[in-house]
């Protein structure tokens, strides 16, 4: 991966506050409120902009990775990465808690959303690191466990010429108390290949 460097915490605003942040050494843990999720109408019927986000701008040729560790023990605890560009065009990738299954995939809105996602257990207990790549017409997720190799999660269409901001994010959609500690949130070139 290409060399990076840290983004500062302090750097960078919440999309909607959580309810609590602490600081501990170079760790973030940040508890969500709940009820907070990020979903737009497909299936369910709803539409959910209640997510905690910690946005800085990405551009064209960037990446960000966020890692991160968490407790998974709550139906739908979420946390990733999430990228801006408005209420109705953003994506959240990184891992999901649901039906006693941790789910490593993305959803990505175009005014709907969509949601791909596949089984992770063995990640349980593990530091997540999740990472995008904007390229000039794509949004390239891939994540890992620990010093894992790299997984490709999705390709997605993202718009070149759109502002967009990314970072940190968590939800807990059912209950109160999600404690996410984020470990490192960085900033480096976009992955330069797929494969």
């Amino acid at each position: 991966m290409p060399e990076s460097h840290i983004i500062p915490w302090a750097d960078a605003s919440w999309t909607h506050d959580p309810a609590d942040i602490t600081v501990d050494g170079d760790h973030l843990l940040v508890t969500a409120v709940e009820g907070s999720d990020a979903w737009r109408h497909t299936a369910y019927g709803f539409v959910h902009d209640t997510e905690h986000a910690l946005l800085a701008p990405l551009a064209v040729g960037e990446a960000m990775d966020v890692s991160f560790r968490a407790p998974w023990n709550g139906q739908f605890d979420q946390a990733g990465v999430f990228v801006r560009r408005d209420g109705e065009h953003w994506i959240k990738a990184g891992v999901e808690f649901a039906d006693d299954h941790l789910g490593l995939g993305a959803v990505v809105t175009d005014r709907r959303s969509d949601w791909s996602v596949g089984y992770v257990d063995d990640w349980l207990g593990s530091e997540i690191t999740v990472r995008v790549s904007r390229w000039q017409d794509a949004m390239i997720v891939r994540a890992r466990a620990d010093d894992g190799d790299w997984r490709l999660v999705r390709v997605a269409p993202f718009d070149g010429e759109a502002a967009a901001s990314a970072g940190p994010f968590l939800a807990g959609p059912t209950r109160a108390g999600l404690v996410v500690r984020f470990t490192r949130w960085t900033m480096s070139a976009a992955d330069a290949e797929l494969h």
